[in-house]
């Protein structure tokens, strides 16, 4: 009987690809599972914002729900989205693209990215990112046939990659960097200069950079740096960008990739038989967010940069060493001094006090011993938080 339940389970074992089975689930689903069964929660976990679309978006998608255009669009997305991307990246970072060719609507940048590793890696292709690293990028390589090669990084170097780090891991087999700064989950900016260097190990040992920028609005302090846009990279790079972050428009579903035409032409083949278009009533949204939503994404900075000051001062005085991140919405705090693992300080805190942030492990080796928090959400919610989170720090501090 045992053998007989032994050979089944094998024969189970090969019904999903072997691709697929490499695959971990998400750190994160599995901690927000969790917290929907627990009453009176403090979510630092979820990595959207607590904002509701500015409704002047909103209200373009409604007139079009209402006036029946509720049709396929182009594989490509809409010419005026494309025409209205190409138009907001010459005016904020001086790099050209031609809407017809050079220009994907996608659904979001999960989708972006997605199609960029299927359309650019062959079976056993290496792609080079940092560690940690948002939890979608090593599983997107993986289930196009390519191998992860992970960089890491560490609170030292603010959570920065390192060119020479990057360089040292190259072999006949890389194809690609994949970079993405602002960073998820580290909060990290890359400056200029390293990017620059990044740039030039990339020419010369002509790879691939593909360059997620879903959170190049959410700077505090700083410039951010569009890769594309620096000297001589612009045929070799992919650029990621959508409108759920800045905007915020997580559930519209929507983002774009710009690259060269050979690039897009490869994407949209996939893009095609898998999606066949954005949504229509998304897109439609994602035009009025280009033409008229410059001034609701200021307020939304403004607000997330308070609130971030708030939290990195607030982790810091309870203990819990923090260095300043420059971009997106999130702290990513060392719990050195709990002894515990970042899984189990994730899970004790919220079931004893009802705090839910995200394990750092979730996002790569090098996020063991760090906790991810959201900090778009309620000042008074983080302040609560971190009134919850000192309580339990004292608790079981070294």
């Amino acid at each position: 009987m045992s053998a007989r339940k032994s050979e089944h389970s094998r024969k189970k074992e090969k019904i999903v690809s072997d691709r697929v089975n490499r695959l971990s689930p998400s750190g994160i689903r599995k901690f927000f599972d969790l917290l929907a069964s627990i009453e009176g929660v403090i979510s630092l976990g979820v990595g959207e914002p607590d904002f509701a679309t500015p409704w002047h978006i909103s209200e373009a998608a409604v007139r079009s729900l209402e006036r029946g255009y509720t049709m396929y669009t182009s594989n490509s997305g809409m010419p005026e989205l494309r025409e209205e991307t190409a138009r907001y990246l010459k005016d904020k970072y001086n790099i050209k693209y031609e809407p017809s060719g050079e220009i994907l609507i996608t659904v979001g940048v999960s989708e972006a990215m997605d199609l960029a590793m299927r359309a650019i890696l062959n079976p056993g292709d290496e792609v080079i990112m940092p560690d940690p690293h948002y939890v979608a990028y090593d599983s997107c390589v993986i289930l196009a046939g390519g191998e992860p090669v992970l960089v890491p990084t560490s609170q030292e170097n603010n959570f920065e990659v390192e060119a020479k780090d990057i360089e040292a891991r190259i072999t006949d087999k890389t194809r690609a960097i994949l970079i993405g700064y602002p960073a998820n989950p580290t909060g990290a900016v890359m400056s200029r200069k390293k990017l620059l260097a990044i740039a030039d190990v990339a020419k010369r040992h002509n790879l691939l950079v593909v360059s997620d920028e879903i959170y190049a609005r959410l700077v505090y302090g700083v410039e951010h740096t569009c890769f594309a846009s620096l000297p001589g990279v612009r045929e070799n790079t992919i650029l990621l960008g959508g409108f759920s972050k800045a905007y915020a428009m997580t559930g519209w579903r929507i983002g774009y990739a710009v690259a060269p035409k050979e690039i897009i032409t490869a994407m949209t083949k996939i893009h095609q038989y898998t999606i066949m278009s954005a949504p229509t009533m998304a897109q439609v949204a994602a035009i009025e967010a280009l033409k008229t939503g410059e001034s609701s994404v200021m307020e939304m900075v403004e607000d997330y940069d308070r609130r971030r000051k708030i939290i990195v001062k607030g982790l810091g005085d309870i203990g819990l060493s923090c260095f300043e991140p420059k971009g997106a919405f999130y702290a990513f705090p060392s719990i050195a001094v709990t002894g515990m693992t970042s899984e189990d300080f994730s899970e004790k805190l919220l079931m004893e006090e009802k705090v839910a942030v995200v394990p750092g492990s979730a996002f790569g080796d090098c996020g063991e011993g760090y906790v991810r928090c959201c900090y778009a959400t309620s000042l008074a919610d983080i302040e609560e938080a971190l009134t919850r989170m000192k309580r339990f720090v004292k608790k079981y501090s070294k």
